[in-house]
């Protein structure tokens, strides 16, 4: 294992492509919460960045300890990723219908959302795990956290995005954050079911 250059581009290569998710979570809630304060959108992104370092490490120690089992999860990630993302996206989409937001502000993404949203934009990431799994872990410890602040970065480009576009579509917001929510689930239960 060499610390070079090609480690450092393939861990930014690698955070990009698994942060995608969480982008695109990010956008869905800066649509919801418009006037989402500066600290609210670290805490939102942090948290993305916390799953995204925790999933490869966590599955690098699976491949080490108990990677039988791993391997039958492995099939269960696209369901709970659905799961997940339908059921906040789906109670997103059904308070923009119903007109339950204040479209001044947005109503606010609670902590188990949230984590929610964190467990179900990262669980793929686990499989990194498989790929880092030759690396010692000093090495697997610098390659989560390159993709953890990669993931940091793009977030919160996503929630900067997202608020944007919120202010300009007020009352729609939550309507289209709901529908990306569900379409992002859908996605990966997609291309991991099959």
């Amino acid at each position: 294992m060499d610390w070079n250059g090609l480690f450092f581009i393939n861990s930014v290569l690698f955070g990009i492509g698994l942060a995608m998710d969480a982008f695109s979570v990010s956008m869905a809630n800066g649509l919801h919460e418009t006037k989402m304060k500066y600290g609210r959108m670290c805490l939102i992104a942090g948290t993305f960045g916390l799953f995204q370092v925790l999933m490869p490490l966590l599955g690098w120690a699976f491949v080490h300890t108990i990677a039988e089992l791993f391997t039958g999860f492995q099939r269960l990630i696209p369901w709970i990723s659905l799961i997940l993302l339908g059921y906040i996206g789906g109670k997103m989409l059904l308070e923009g219908l119903r007109g339950e937001q204040d479209s001044e502000t947005g109503s606010e993404l609670s902590r188990g959302g949230l984590l929610l949203q964190g467990i179900a934009t990262s669980i793929d990431a686990l499989s990194v795990g498989f790929t880092i799994a030759e690396y010692p872990w000093q090495a697997a410890i610098a390659e989560a956290a390159i993709i953890g602040t990669v993931t940091f970065g793009i977030c919160m480009m996503g929630l900067q995005i997202g608020k944007y576009f919120g202010m300009k579509l007020a009352g729609k917001a939550d309507i289209l954050g709901g529908v990306i929510l569900i379409g992002i689930g859908l996605e990966i239960f997609l291309t991991g079911a099959f």
